[in-house]
């Protein structure tokens, strides 16, 4: 009889795709990991796993039990999860892209926590293509993103837009310009973020509506990064408006875009097939009610300071 300690460990080498790594995680020696694989594919008569130089795959059998392994882990922990759901206490797993996290999360992780100080929450700031599989398979409750997102077995519910701004050094020709369109930004070089970073996309897919497609001359994992190599002059980029309000260097300049503004849509990533419990439901209404309140305060910012 097959047992959840060995889907456990099936699982965690089909992730990792190298016995040594997976054993790590789940404090194994390598050999005793190795002989529970052999005798989890001895139980079931065939191979799981084809042995190659530096990795393992899965074969037609792995990815089948690997399937259904995922499918019982969840209703396990869903049950588990089920049982103790006293609405005060238990674990939030919360997602988020790297240029929401930092800015949008604190508020609303010290609120929630002062209201339910039981709760244990646990951030887990990915890229959206991480996050979606994560909430996916459930190892995360719910995800902050920005769209837009095409995924299956996960929905999404919008919570605020958000403007992104031109940013450039301060002795840029850009800032000698009364008003700034999309348009005018054709031709010059931007820092971007790496492909793996929906910010990107949305940069791309703003200035391909306007007919150009932005000419990249570096990109970087970080945000921060991409403000410090705008500040040296390498090349705009464009900030989302949560970034911006908190940067306080005067080695960069910010401005508004005209005719018209780009936006990102701010979206709430869950899997509609998964147990929510109580707590996780009175997180969703906070979260909604700080994302609300969030994007006005945005809007009204902007204003103030771009009058």
């Amino acid at each position: 009889m097959i047992e959840m300690t060995q889907l456990v460990q099936f699982c965690k080498v089909a992730e990792k795709g190298n016995m040594t790594h997976a054993a790590r995680e789940l404090h194994l020696s390598q050999p005793a990991l190795s002989r529970a694989i052999g005798k989890l594919e001895e139980e079931l008569g065939m191979p799981l796993f084809e042995r190659k130089t530096r990795m393992l795959e899965l074969t037609d059998a792995g990815r089948l039990l690997q399937s259904r392994a995922r499918q019982i882990l969840s209703l396990l922990d869903d049950l588990r999860t089920e049982i103790v759901d006293d609405g005060q206490s238990g674990q939030l797993r919360i997602g988020a892209i790297p240029t929401i996290a930092p800015y949008f999360l604190p508020e609303l992780l010290r609120s929630f926590g002062k209201e339910f100080p039981l709760a244990k929450i646990s951030i887990f700031e990915q890229t959206t293509d991480n996050l979606i599989k994560s909430v996916q398979q459930g190892e995360v409750d719910l995800a902050v993103v920005a769209l837009p997102i095409s995924a299956k077995y996960v929905e999404l519910e919008k919570l605020f837009s958000e403007e992104l701004l031109l940013v450039c050094a301060p002795e840029h020709e850009l800032n000698r310009q009364t008003q700034i369109t999309l348009k005018q930004l054709s031709g010059y070089p931007f820092v971007l973020m790496d492909e793996a970073h929906c910010l990107s996309e949305n940069i791309v897919s703003a200035c391909q509506r306007k007919a150009f497609h932005p000419i990249s001359v570096e990109r970087t994992t970080q945000l921060a990064m991409v403000q410090e190599l705008v500040a040296l002059d390498h090349g705009i980029s464009m900030i989302p408006a949560m970034a911006c309000l908190v940067d306080p260097s005067a080695m960069r300049c910010y401005r508004r875009i005209t005719q018209p503004k780009p936006r990102r849509e701010i979206a709430m990533l869950i899997n509609p097939y998964r147990f929510e419990s109580r707590l996780q439901g009175e997180f969703k209404k906070r979260l909604r009610q700080c994302a609300q309140k969030f994007g006005r305060t945005l809007e009204e910012k902007l204003a103030a300071r771009f009058t």
